[in-house]
């Protein structure tokens, strides 16, 4: 028993400096790395709560801006806008696109224009970079030319442009100010046949469409298509000329001779006639009233028989017609 105590407590001397020896090799790297993770999640932590702070302080400023603006303070309000822009993040590109409105809004076109300009040229989002180039092209319509409008949004205008519409607003609108109405006419169509198009755009859109066509603008199939409504009014006053019949209404001795026979036949056939023209109501009111004034047409052909009847002089001649 006593050699096999020795034996155990020979092991576990062996095993105790075996783990000396790892120990003093390994031990520093293992510490090294514990530190290193303790420092990293420190230093995380503490970017993230001066990202916050800065980002919180950069919205104060930018808000604090934005109320000096509306104040009418706007050398303040761009003097707060500065300071942001140095700071970085979001919101000194917030502070950018502000700058250059503000500039647009005191009447300072080129100058804004040369800051959307910028903004675009060192912008990294290509969303923010289109969104600038928009704003550039919707200033340039009242202050540039169509070539300065289509330099700056004239690549946006594609299918496959998330700001398509935007762009064919502002190229549209310099058409019309250069005065090619149907090309700006075609640019807002196609606005209105985007279906994905905003529909306050489209509204503005629909709204351009019909200050073109009221300027005379309007393609050759509408005016075509309107020129023949005076042409299907002109019967009308065609109908209105059977009243001119009545001027010989009643030849009424012909009605007592034998020579006015026939001509009572005659509304026969013209009683049909209602039937065939009942599509047609300018036609059938000519016809009842060729009906109810048969006798002028027949006046012609009857007054001189009125003469004869009227000529018995003598009572011989009486029984003759009465028989």
């Amino acid at each position: 028993m006593s050699q096999d105590n020795i034996f155990r407590e020979v092991d576990e001397e062996l095993q105790r400096e075996r783990m000396r020896t790892l120990w003093r090799r390994f031990g520093p790297y293992v510490i090294g790395a514990a530190v290193a993770v303790v420092l990293i999640v420190a230093i995380n932590e503490g970017w993230a709560w001066w990202r916050n702070s800065t980002a919180a302080s950069a919205s104060d400023e930018y808000y604090a801006a934005l109320k000096l603006a509306d104040s009418g303070d706007v050398a303040g309000a761009q003097a707060e806008l500065t300071k942001i822009e140095g700071q970085g993040g979001g919101y000194a590109t917030l502070a950018k696109f502000k700058q250059a409105a503000l500039l647009a809004k005191e009447g300072k076109q080129a100058e804004a224009v040369a800051a959307y300009d910028a903004l675009a040229a060192a912008e990294s989002n290509v969303r923010l970079r289109e969104l600038a180039l928009v704003l550039a092209g919707n200033i340039l319509v009242d202050s540039g030319t169509l070539a300065d409008v289509e330099q700056r949004v004239g690549s946006l205008n594609t299918p496959d442009s998330p700001m398509r519409n935007s762009a064919r607003e502002a190229i549209g609108l310099a058409q019309y100010k250069a005065g090619d109405l149907a090309a700006a006419k075609a640019t807002f169509e196609s606005i209105m046949a985007d279906p994905i198009a905003p529909r306050d755009l489209q509204s503005r859109a629909d709204v351009y469409i019909g200050q073109i066509i009221a300027e005379g603008g309007a393609p050759a199939d509408n005016v075509a298509t309107d020129t023949p409504a005076p042409a299907t009014e002109t019967p009308a006053p065609a109908a209105d000329a059977a009243p001119a019949a009545p001027a010989a209404p009643a030849p009424a001795p012909a009605a007592e001779s034998p020579a006015a026979a026939p001509a009572a036949e005659t509304p026969a056939p013209a009683a049909e006639a209602p039937a065939t023209d009942a599509a047609n109501p300018l036609a059938n009111s000519s016809s009842m009233m060729q009906m109810m004034a048969p006798a002028p047409t027949q006046a012609p052909a009857e007054q001189p028989a009125a003469p004869a009847a009227a000529q018995p002089a003598t009572p011989a001649e009486a029984p003759a017609a009465v028989n």
